[in-house]
């Protein structure tokens, strides 16, 4: 197999999945399955776990599954599965570790992008309802929100 191939697929797939994310929290989760994601906007719960961790198990299966069923004919899984895990990896830091600070890590990041990161999902999280509110991936946010 083709090493080259390998990582494009790998990285196609990460980039797939922040327009995924993208896609899904515009349509979806402020669509029709708001039910499961509006703990996230209205803190109306004592647990740490929120309903809206279920989009989180849900792309946990779907890597694990394409890594599971990855072997020689089906070699595409596994860099597929990995671009998923990647992505997943890399929105929990951004997301709940940096963001919302489920950990109480990574607080003293101070730089342009950074600010920029969290205002824009503020700015976002300022709508408690499903309706309105901007919405952006987490890795492409606009400039007018690096002050």
């Amino acid at each position: 197999m083709n090493t080259l191939l390998w990582i494009a697929v790998f990285v196609l797939t990460f980039l797939i999945m922040e327009f995924m994310a993208w896609f899904i929290h515009k349509y979806i989760m402020h669509g029709i399955l708001w039910v499961l994601h509006k703990d996230h906007h209205q803190k109306d719960h004592d647990s740490w776990f929120e309903r809206n961790d279920a989009f989180f198990l849900f792309f946990a299966v779907l890597s694990m599954s394409f890594l599971m069923t990855a072997d020689e004919a089906f070699w595409i899984g596994f860099p597929i599965g990995f671009g998923i895990l990647a992505y997943g990896i890399a929105y929990f830091v951004v997301h709940d570790i940096f963001i919302h600070q489920r950990f109480k890590w990574l607080r003293t990041i101070d730089n342009a992008y950074a600010r920029g990161v969290r205002r824009a999902h503020k700015i976002h999280h300022k709508h408690l309802g499903k309706e309105e509110g901007e919405n952006f991936g987490m890795l492409i946010v606009p400039r007018k929100y690096f002050k």
